[in-house]
């Protein structure tokens, strides 16, 4: 299923992009079924760490030493937990970072200024429609919590390991779960994390297939309008200070809220007036 794109030329089209189809009808309420994650690049698709580093089989090895490595003698020993924590820290998994919330997602598409000279993206999902593709045995789980996403404690009721995971449908499937609040990070970035059954497989090239009418939408945000759309973010309290509380997220923040954007000329000859 090929997606909807969407090109906006102003912060006001971007905004009502951002929402768009989040009316709810049944609810008669603004309840989107959308998932979002910002991109600085255009030109990314959706690959994970995992697929980015090409080593895909030596998955297991890298959770099994990072679970043994941790030290955290204290913590469950819940596969999905150590899969959410090892993403959280860096480790390369099948893991991608998600959030419910359009505007953190707007954040990350804006937060790097050395990419400001190319167009950046929102990817949104219907991550509601995405569990009809679910095996079987996942979606009746899901069916009975009344739920459209996952737990860690959830999965685990199901499948114990990557490889049973793998093995329950020959076709791959996408799962969507909510990770604990590891820290703060988790909870004010509003975050969930999409993880594919293969992990060779690309959710974008995914979402693509023919067979697959999952509901998916992108948006194209223009270089000449990401500094616009920054100040506005940070204006809005949208910013590393609160999406990565602690000192290296107030460092990032003053970094670029200082960084002088005008014309070298121009800057000049104000300092010598």
């Amino acid at each position: 299923m090929k997606p909807l794109v969407i090109r906006v030329k102003s912060w006001s089209k971007l905004y009502d992009a951002l929402y768009h189809d989040s009316w709810a009808e049944d609810l008669h309420r603004y309840r989107s079924s959308y998932v979002y994650r910002g991109l600085a690049d255009r030109a990314y698709d959706l690959s994970t760490t995992l697929n980015r580093l090409g080593e895909s089989h030596l998955e297991r090895h890298l959770l099994r030493n990072f679970i043994k490595y941790s030290q955290r003698s204290d913590s469950p020993r819940n596969l999905w937990f150590w899969l959410a924590l090892g993403q959280h820290h860096g480790l390369p998994t099948r893991l991608l970072d998600w959030t419910y919330s359009p505007l953190v997602a707007l954040h990350f598409a804006t937060s790097d200024f050395t990419k400001y000279d190319r167009d950046g993206m929102i990817w949104a999902v219907d991550y509601v429609n995405s569990v009809n593709y679910l095996p079987n045995k996942l979606g009746a789980i899901i069916k009975a919590e009344g739920a459209h996403v996952f737990t860690a404690e959830l999965l685990d009721q199901a499948v114990e390991s990557l490889r049973e995971l793998e093995s329950l449908q020959p076709e791959p499937f996408v799962v969507f779960f909510e990770p604990r609040s590891l820290d703060e990070r988790i909870v004010n970035q509003h975050a969930l994390f999409s993880m594919m059954s293969r992990p060779e497989v690309i959710l974008s090239s995914w979402l693509q297939r023919p067979e697959v009418e999952v509901k998916h939408f992108q948006i194209i945000i223009p270089a000449t309008l990401k500094w616009e759309i920054r100040d506005k973010l940070d204006q809005a309290n949208v910013n590393e200070r609160m999406l990565f509380p602690g000192l290296d997220g107030l460092a990032t923040w003053l970094t670029r809220h200082y960084k002088d954007i005008r014309p070298k000329r121009a800057a000049a000859k104000r300092g010598a007036e």
